[in-house]
């Protein structure tokens, strides 16, 4: 039965790899469709996350099995309890990263994103990427350096959301309400998907130190 349940164990977390793979992909495709006003790469993310959802939702089913069935206690429990949370923050990164599919979508044949801000939304992206790509790599080894990086790194992110924030209320904005309205929602998902990938980061540190640490 021990061997059964470490074997269940090792399927809980590649697929919260698996899982955190698909969000990446779908922050891939959004973030270059919403900055490149490209419709079939926004679809193609839509479909995804429909997708990812779906999947999140059997590993949940899977967990819930294990706890049903095996009885964890102590550090396993902690595991599969904590597998249940990061699979929401997964899929809900997915989601958030759907949402910015969805303005290029609405968008399209036109830009949702005005000249005074393309850099900053490039930024973001890419951040956004090395975050996704971090957070893959510390579900699957669970390092804690890696962890600490990740949460040093979302200050970044965080910075460069402000400064949306500081453009859009600054003086020398002329852009119409539609303008307004995207940049300021697209910038508050792509701050919001980095804060999930902390979240996941602080879990998978807790897990392996049994030190807990918040962040905002």
């Amino acid at each position: 039965m021990r061997a059964v349940f470490q074997q269940e164990l090792i399927e809980v977390q590649t697929r919260l790899v698996d899982l955190a793979k698909n969000a990446r992909i779908i922050m891939q495709k959004a973030s270059t469709a919403f900055l490149t006003s490209d419709v079939s790469l926004a679809d193609e993310a839509l479909a995804l996350t429909d997708a990812n959802e779906e999947r999140a939702l059997d590993l949940d089913e899977l967990v819930i099995k294990i706890l049903a069935t095996q009885s964890p206690v102590a550090r396993d429990l902690r595991i599969l309890v904590s597998a249940l949370r990061m699979s929401a923050s997964i899929e809900r990164m997915g989601s958030l990263a759907s949402h910015i599919a969805a303005i290029a979508r609405y968008r399209y044949p036109g830009s949702a994103v005005p000249d005074s801000l393309r850099g900053t939304f490039e930024e973001m992206a890419r951040l956004n990427l090395k975050l996704a790509d971090k957070v893959i790599i510390l579900l699957r080894d669970t390092d804690v350096d890696l962890a600490r990086e990740i949460q040093a790194e979302d200050e970044a992110v965080d910075l460069l959301h402000r400064k949306v924030f500081d453009v859009v209320l600054g003086p020398d904005w002329s852009e119409n309400a539609m303008f307004t309205v995207d940049v300021t929602l697209a910038s508050r998902y792509f701050e919001r998907f980095a804060d999930h990938v902390v979240d996941i980061s602080s879990k998978v540190s807790f897990l392996q130190t049994g030190d807990w640490q918040e962040h905002s």
